[in-house]
């Protein structure tokens, strides 16, 4: 006879739990990064800034100036804190300073 296993089930070696995050970049964001959106995966438990240092790292040209005076947004609310962790499926958006008034 077998057991059945109701509880969750740890990750085995050599597996890893990941995170996958919808990056949506928006005006000079979007053509710095020459996408309208991508999929990000990152390690289980990746924050908002672990996240935005693989956006650098994806695209070493122009999008790490942007990064840097960019807003965020966490599926529709401002980040505040980009030590905050990100869930997996949730959405990222990249917004660019918006020049006018």
């Amino acid at each position: 006879m077998g057991s059945v296993s109701s509880g969750p089930v740890a990750a085995g070696p050599g597996e890893q739990h990941s995170t996958t995050v919808l990056v949506r970049y928006f005006a000079s964001a979007r053509a710095a990064s020459g996408v309208d959106e991508e999929l990000v995966r990152l390690p289980g438990g990746a924050s908002v800034a672990d996240a935005v240092a693989e956006l650098r790292r994806l695209h070493p040209g122009d999008l790490p100036r942007i990064l840097e005076a960019a807003s965020f947004l966490l599926d529709g609310l401002a980040v505040r804190d980009t030590a905050r962790e990100l869930p997996d499926g949730s959405e990222l958006d990249v917004l660019p300073p918006f020049a006018g008034g």
